[in-house]
């Protein structure tokens, strides 16, 4: 959960490398986030509102001690503090969609849901993109290649390859090989203490530029893919982010340390795939291609 320009937050240009008890506290927060979502994943459907998943969200989220870390969360507009535990952003809505107690979810509808906890003094933060019901194909498509982007960037996130390779790998996949367009103003970020650390992690980017990735570094990796244009305009609440020509978007994301022979994945899909899988009014997104040497 980063928008450059509405965050308007001053750079530090600090990147904090974590201890691998560090590391452990924020795979615990990373892990209740997935509860949270595997939780969304079993319930939503059609016929639903966003502000009841939003509310047993944050029920779930305090069952466990923790904190919702994007409710009340503030950028330089202090006046309007995001109000909810969840992002629920809904077909054209990239990020930031504000679970609605009138809207509700609709056969066909595609969901992202963003969720991020404050547990024992470390964030943790996810999201996944859930397909209700008769989703149009071309959709699906939008879905699978987004979510097996992820991994391309994942593959990336090794101590002494570069940010951009990284970002790299996810724009040739999705730009170059699909035609899909990635949001340039919508990024990942390093996290730990703060909900957002630096770097910047764009999902687009030039191989061997960019940060140096050391072991130690925890960031969130999560593109952010549109349909058709790459182009973003802002709701009327201040929050939600839509792709400009209302065509479709999808947003996965994981939290992951960079070690030296693969990335460490401190979030986990496992289970929410399980949840999608079981949950009749879904349809379930899978990879285009196989996992298994990103997962090891």
């Amino acid at each position: 959960m980063t928008f450059r320009s509405l965050l308007n937050q001053a750079k530090t240009n600090l990147i904090f490398y974590k201890t691998e008890e560090e590391v452990e506290r924020i795979r615990e927060s990373c892990l209740l986030v997935c509860k949270v979502l595997t939780h969304v994943g079993s319930r939503i459907k059609p016929g639903m509102k966003g502000s009841l998943l939003d509310k047993e969200a944050e029920e779930l989220i305090r069952d466990y001690g923790a904190v919702p870390a994007f409710k009340g969360y503030v950028t330089s507009d202090e006046e309007n503090p995001f109000p909810t535990s969840l992002c629920v952003s809904i077909n054209e809505a990239v990020v930031h969609g504000i679970p609605s107690d009138e809207i509700e979810f609709k056969d066909g509808d595609i969901v992202s849901v963003d969720c991020g906890v404050l547990l024992n003094d470390y964030y943790g933060d996810a999201a996944y993109t859930f397909a209700i019901g008769d989703v149009n194909e071309a959709t699906m498509e939008l879905l699978r290649v987004t979510k097996t982007s992820l991994y391309k960037g994942i593959e990336q996130a090794v101590h002494g390859k570069r940010l951009g390779d990284i970002g790299f790998a996810i724009q040739q996949y999705t730009e170059r090989n699909f035609g899909y367009s990635v949001v340039r103003e919508l990024v990942g970020h390093g996290l730990g203490k703060s909900l957002h650390e630096d770097p910047e992690v764009p999902n687009y980017g030039k191989r061997g530029n960019g940060v140096l990735l050391k072991e130690g570094l925890v960031i969130a990796i999560e593109p952010m893919i549109n349909l058709g244009r790459k182009d973003i305009m802002q709701g009327k609440d201040g929050w939600t982010i839509m792709a400009a020509d209302r065509k479709p978007s999808a947003h996965y994301e994981h939290t992951v340390v960079v070690r030296k022979q693969h990335a460490d994945i401190l979030s986990d899909h496992d289970s929410i795939e399980a949840a999608e899988m079981n949950n009749p009014a879904l349809k379930t997104v899978e990879a285009k291609e196989a996992l298994s040497a990103v997962l090891a």
